[in-house]
């Protein structure tokens, strides 16, 4: 429910109190709480070095110093609570909640008729405070909020290290975006702008959603928003403009050409009236404050109100009417004229001083005009008609970013999200949507060297369900996944030569038998950079860990040769099934058939393509004594021991090297999908950096760590390998991801990058054996894992790492999240031992940790 304010925390770190509201409070000076909401919680409840929660007592509005006192508000390090205004809901709360929203539309109803107002805000939260239900009951809808909800509490999550940015005015909001956290500001944004050499546009300056034409000028860091901006407009330097639409070639009524030019540390911004054609256009200095009166030196455009009035020749009559008692200030003040907008141009200029003021045209033009003031406006305002003309503009805004990357582009952008900006458009969006559609033969038909098969189908499939096609969208899907699958076999396959052994292993092909066991991996940071198409475009970066759990190597596979011919396969969980002809084995393979990993195994291998089964056949036996969905690439280490396994029964190359390729595209013959890091997890030992750089083929390095004896020693004391009893299926998460990225999301995409770059924080780190180091690379890792995927955790995981935080320095969900296997890394040895005694003998987590060691 914040307003002017930006809160920036980590929300994902929050356990929340269950079955009643919580509001998130912050510690802050008392000159500061003098003007926001103040929350007075309880002196009783928990508290840890990050967070305390306590019940909330009472709410204060703008309190002095003596409520404060009087109130018992003031903590004992002199501070107070803010009231931030994030409110979270939970359990029968929420239930309460939501039963007085489906029943509310009368309740709506009645106030409207009374023509009264509630606070969503301050009534809704003060149902939950007992010692403002009186004051509650007082009020419209008081007691239908007090009987809904008041049989809940509040409590006060206060987070110490929460920050939070004002926007109260307009020089704060300029100051936000060019202060400390500018880089972090995008500059350009759903927007159209000139050549450099035919406008001057700063490069500081901030353009969203915006329309800028030939021949403007824009200053240092100013911002231009929901605007169209014609040819010859000057905007000075740290400047506002907000929603304004300037139509091309304004004219004096003499037919003297006009150019208008906003000063430096001034705002301009348009507003469509009730009852009006035309938007008002309304003006004022950065830092004008609109509620300080004439008599205490307010401003208007930066000069005080006296100047004002001597320089245009107006009288206060004029403005404020002449009524004694009314407070004379630029809110109450009649300045703004509603004239045509050529006429309202050539008044904004005369009134900022920019024209000559003792012009008696303007004086007369603006006295005899219907004028209005910002207190009049504010009441006036079309919003209806300011959305719609807002939606609109962005649409056309996005309908041509669209058309120049279909026709002139490599489809770098995200069709899908703009394509929902084209929509806003209710009238000409699906029509528009369509003519993109029938460009969609022409991308295909490009050369995939250049633009990739599953970029343009993904491209294709957008547009298909901005056009509502679902059926066909549908089946473009499946296209999706099959070029990528054909562009990793591309990839990874160019230049092998799988059937070189065939010819001779037929002559000279013996009875076998070969066994291969593998460790399980854990990975640190960079898992996603490794899974196609990413790493088949960009570089990718992991960072992770062979190792045995409880003293073995748990994935293996036993394959031997038989006289019998045919084909035997039997698994660890009972499956067995007999195929006669090894050579009728061909994906695509059944997502059900408990054999299709070793079945894509046979294919990708091409030994169902050779004549070395013709007079004898395999045997072939394979486990994985890990939980099923454990996330510790299960799946992967046992392709990659059934391909080494089934290379070494045939002489092929078993190199680690030429088994990661293989199962790299066995997965994507699979249909799972799925990357390169857990079988090089699996393959080599040790800890070890990896990465992978795109081309064709894709080249793999693996840098094994040169860990000393201490480090190992150290990791493995602190490091807890929990499972923690949650089960999901990785593929689920893959098919989201991979989509996401084949739209060039811009959250996601950069989300990635980071991963790649903590991968090589977290080398440096453990190179270092700075271990705690380590631990804040997983942590950061585990909140854009989050970002990437919000279901990749759950409740369960969520108390459990608050659990444990107090213990550890880093946690985080191996593999792909959701459940399965958890690194919790230890502050300390001692912190590393106690965590495991109690979160074994707490019976709110049915887990299990297990004893390991670093494959080597």
């Amino acid at each position: 429910m914040t307003g002017d304010v930006l809160p920036c925390f980590d929300a994902f770190s929050m356990v929340l109190p269950e079955d009643t509201a919580s509001i998130i409070t912050v510690p802050i000076t008392l000159d500061i709480a003098a003007n926001h909401g103040v929350i007075v919680a309880s002196k009783f409840g928990s508290s840890t070095d990050a967070h305390s929660v306590f019940l909330v007592e009472d709410l204060l509005q703008k309190p002095s110093i003596d409520d404060l006192v009087d109130r018992r508000a003031i903590l004992d390090d002199g501070r107070t609570l803010l009231d931030t205004g994030i409110i979270a809901v939970k359990g029968t709360a929420w239930v309460d909640l939501v039963m007085l929203a489906c029943s509310s539309q009368p309740m709506i109803s009645g106030l409207l008729q009374s023509k009264k107002e509630v606070s969503l805000y301050e009534d809704l939260v003060a149902a939950w405070v007992p010692a403002k239900h009186e004051w509650l009951k007082g009020r419209p809808l008081g007691g239908e909020l007090v009987t809904a909800l008041g049989k809940q509490k509040m409590f006060s999550y206060c987070a110490y290290d929460l920050l939070f940015l004002h926007f109260g005015t307009s020089s704060e909001v300029l100051d936000h975006l060019n202060g400390t956290g500018s880089g972090l500001v995008g500059r350009r944004h759903l927007c159209s702008i000139p050549a450099t050499t035919v406008s001057d546009i700063a490069a500081s300056a901030i353009i969203i959603s915006s329309k800028i034409a030939p021949g403007v000028s824009i200053g240092e860091e100013s911002l231009v928003y929901d605007s169209s901006i014609s040819t010859s407009i000057q905007i000075g330097s740290q400047s506002i403009v907000v929603g304004v639409n300037v139509p091309e070639a304004q004219k004096m009524t003499n037919e003297t050409s006009f150019k208008f030019m906003l000063p430096d540390r001034h705002c301009l911004w348009e507003v469509p009236l009730v009852g009006h054609t035309e938007r008002v256009i309304v003006y004022c200095g950065l830092h004008d404050n609109p509620k300080i009166s004439l008599s205490q030196d307010g401003t208007f455009c930066g000069k005080p109100w006296m100047k004002v009035l001597s320089d245009l020749g107006i009288h206060d009559a004029d403005l404020w009417g002449s009524k004694e008692n009314k407070d004379k200030c630029l809110w109450s003040a009649k300045i703004f004229p509603v004239l045509s907008y050529s006429k309202m141009l050539q008044l904004a200029t005369w009134l900022m001083g920019l024209s000559n003021q003792e012009d008696e045209y303007l004086l007369r033009l603006w006295k005899i005009s219907d004028r209005i003031s910002l207190e009049e406006l504010h009441r006036s305002i079309d919003f209806s008609k300011m959305w719609l003309s807002s939606t609109n503009h962005q649409a056309d805004l996005a309908t041509g970013i669209v058309s120049a990357c279909l026709n002139f582009g490599l489809l770098g952008r995200n069709l899908s999200q703009l394509c929902q900006e084209v929509l806003q458009n209710d009238v000409s969006g699906i029509k528009t949507c369509k003519e993109f559609l029938s460009i969609c033969p022409k991308l295909e038909a490009q050369n995939p060297q250049i633009l990739p098969k599953s970029r343009a189908h993904q491209v294709h499939r957008d547009l298909l369900l901005a056009c509502n096609d679902e059926q066909m969208a549908a089946e473009m899907d499946h296209k999706v996944w099959a070029a990528v699958a054909d562009e990793t076999a591309l990839a990874v396959r160019y230049g092998l030569k799988a059937d070189s052994s065939q010819d001779s292993l037929g002559q000279s092909f013996q009875l076998k038998k070969v066994k291969v066991e593998l460790p399980v991996r854990v990975d640190f940071v960079g898992g996603w950079s490794d899974t196609p198409p990413w790493s088949l475009e960009r570089s990718g970066c992991v960072l992770n860990m062979a190792i045995t759990l409880e003293g073995s190597l748990p994935v293996g596979t036993i394959i031997e040769t038989t006289k019998k011919p045919g084909l035997s396969i039997i698994d660890d969980a009972g499956n067995e099934i007999y195929i006669e002809n090894i050579s009728s084995i061909a994906p695509p393979f059944d997502s059900n058939d408990p054999f299709r990993l070793v079945r894509s195994a046979l294919f990708v291998t091409n030994i169902v393509n050779g004549n070395i089964f013709q007079s004898t056949g395999l045997q072939i036996k394979t486990w994985a004594r890990v939980p099923r969905g454990s996330g510790l690439g299960t799946s992967s280490i046992l392709s990659a021991a059934v391909v080494k396994a089934l290379l070494q029964i045939t002489d092929g190359d078993d190199s680690n090297e030429n088994v990661t390729r293989l199962v790299l595209v066995l997965e994507q013959v699979m249909g799972t999908g799925g990357g390169w890091q857990d079988q090089v997890g699996g393959l080599y030992p040790g800890i070890k950096f990896s990465s992978s750089f795109p081309g064709i083929p894709l080249r793999l390095q693996v840098n094994p760590l040169l860990a000393s004896p201490q480090l190992n020693n150290e990791l493995h004391q602190r490091l807890l390998v929990v499972f923690t009893g949650q089960v999901r299926l990785a593929q689920r998460v893959l098919q989201k991801v991979v989509i996401r990225y084949l739209q060039r999301d811009n959250l996601l995409v950069s989300s990635i990058r980071r991963l790649v770059e903590l991968a090589k924080i977290g080398r440096e780190a453990l190179m270092n054996c700075d271990i705690d180091e380590l631990g804040d690379v997983m942590l950061e890792a585990w909140r854009l894992h989050q970002e990437l995927d919000p279901f990749c955790s759950n409740a369960f995981v969520d108390k459990l790492f608050a659990f444990s935080d107090p213990y550890c320095c880093g946690y985080k969900l191996v593999g792909a999240g959701g459940g399965g296997f958890a690194l919790l890394l230890a502050k300390t040895a001692e912190s590393g031992k106690e965590l495991r005694r109690l979160i074994t003998e707490n019976s709110d987590f049915d887990i299990e940790v297990y004893d390991w060691e670093i494959s080597l």
